[in-house]
């Protein structure tokens, strides 16, 4: 049995923001408030952090299996807890792609070496060929949480409202890689001002808009529970607070690099700051965060996407798009949003459990009795230096940044799988 004492409960779902004790027996929440310290197994003084449910990111590659230079399931766990992630969604454009059972069997079976939850997404189509949708119920009874073709787009809008229509049947997701190639002469880079200094012409934000616009469509035409992800134009958030107006059951992520960078930051970065979507200009990042604000966009999410040194260290052009981002995430939240009064810690944590919790139809993301114990303790006003890694990359702008928010200790299932040891 483990106690925790003193720390300050936040959980969104239950409104609970009060200093309290809990109690994990087994691998449950056994009790919540004052609580005998005799017969326990450890007590963590939580004195002056903040106790909240575990973090859960819907978008995560974790490069296994096909890429395990970059990531594998392990190390990519292991840096999912390090930043307070107790629960992660992997995304499909693995090698091979997880069109398959047997590709998903072998994931789920690695998964369960894990120290958190490893949750798989199928594609959505055959190949990320954009042409023929993946069997299904085969997938979801293989235990597939949700569908994707994350990293490209499908341009048959048919074979969409298709798989829109099949996935409000069966009562799960589906998330979008929102860009249209045939608008993009170099992925990763905003086409604007800081494109046309190095000479290159990227990727405009329309390429994201004219896909929003038609996904966002086709969910209202179908009912269909759809995600729309890393969204990163002004124009995508108020496309996407339009068709929620509607009545469209249309989701929206941000990741953290999109609501603290812009486009002037791949100057000072280089291929560390290139990524699809790109960074955009400051309306562009201002827009997302009012999107966060009035909860037109409902969930942080990281867009993990690990490249080795070698990888990146090329010319830009040249160099593959994507970050790392599970171990600064909550503390770029903070930094970002919560010290700069955008949000208050309620809704940064809202947008970072129970809200990823309700599209995946997770039982996670609160602190309640009798549930499982997946929680996270932070210090929000510790500054640290980000500087060594539990990935295998370090590919990230805020390498030496310093943020607040340390993560002191992540619990899953009852069990203590990160603690800081600084």
């Amino acid at each position: 049995m483990i106690i925790i004492k003193n720390g300050r409960l936040i959980d969104p779902k239950t409104k609970r923001d009060e200093v309290v004790d809990i109690l994990i027996k087994d691998n449950k929440i056994e009790k919540i408030g004052n609580i005998d310290e005799n017969s326990v197994d450890r007590i963590i003084d939580a004195k002056g952090c903040i106790v909240s449910p575990g973090l859960i990111d819907v978008h995560v590659h974790f490069r296994d299996p096909g890429f395990t230079h970059k990531e594998d399931i392990l190390t990519g766990s292991d840096s999912a807890a390090k930043g307070g992630f107790t629960t992660v969604v992997c995304m499909a454009n693995t090698n091979p792609i997880v069109d398959n059972e047997e590709t998903l069997d072998y994931i789920n079976e690695k998964a369960k070496l894990s120290p958190i939850n490893v949750l798989q997404a199928s594609a959505i189509t055959k190949g990320f060929k954009g042409k023929e949708i993946v069997d299904m119920d085969k997938m979801i009874k293989a235990g597939a949480v949700g569908f994707t073709d994350d990293g490209l787009p499908i341009m048959d809008s048919d074979i969409i409202l298709k798989a829109m229509n099949m996935a409000k049947e069966r009562n799960v997701p589906l998330s979008f890689h929102e860009e249209d190639p045939s608008l993009i002469t170099c992925a990763g880079i905003n086409d604007g001002k800081i494109s046309k200094q190095m000479g290159i012409v990227g990727a405009p934000n329309v390429a994201e808009d004219v896909m929003i616009s038609r996904d966002c469509m086709l969910a209202l035409k179908s009912g269909a529970k759809v995600n729309i992800q890393h969204i990163s134009s002004k124009n995508s958030v108020e496309m996407v607070r339009f068709i929620k107006k509607l009545g469209a059951n249309v989701y929206a992520e941000a990741t953290p690099h999109h609501f603290t960078l812009t486009e002037d930051d791949v100057l000072t970065y280089g291929t560390n700051a290139k990524m699809n979507p790109p960074l955009r200009t400051l309306e562009d990042k201002m827009a997302i965060i009012e999107g966060l604000k009035d909860d037109t966009i409902e969930i942080i999410a990281t867009d993990h996407a690990p490249h080795t040194y070698e990888e990146k260290n090329v010319e830009f052009v040249k160099a593959p798009s994507g970050i790392t981002g599970l171990e600064t995430a909550l503390s770029l939240g903070i930094t970002s949003l919560v010290k700069n009064n955008h949000l208050d810690m309620m809704k940064l944590i809202e947008k970072m459990t129970i809200n990823p919790a309700k599209l995946y139809n997770l039982e996670s993301g609160s602190i309640e009795e009798g549930k499982v114990a997946d929680i996270v303790i932070f210090d929000e006003n510790e500054e640290f230096v980000v500087d060594k890694f539990a990935s295998k990359c370090e590919n990230t702008p805020f390498k030496g940044h310093k943020l607040f928010g340390k993560v002191k200790y992540t619990i899953c299932c009852g069990k203590v799988v990160f603690e800081d040891k600084k």
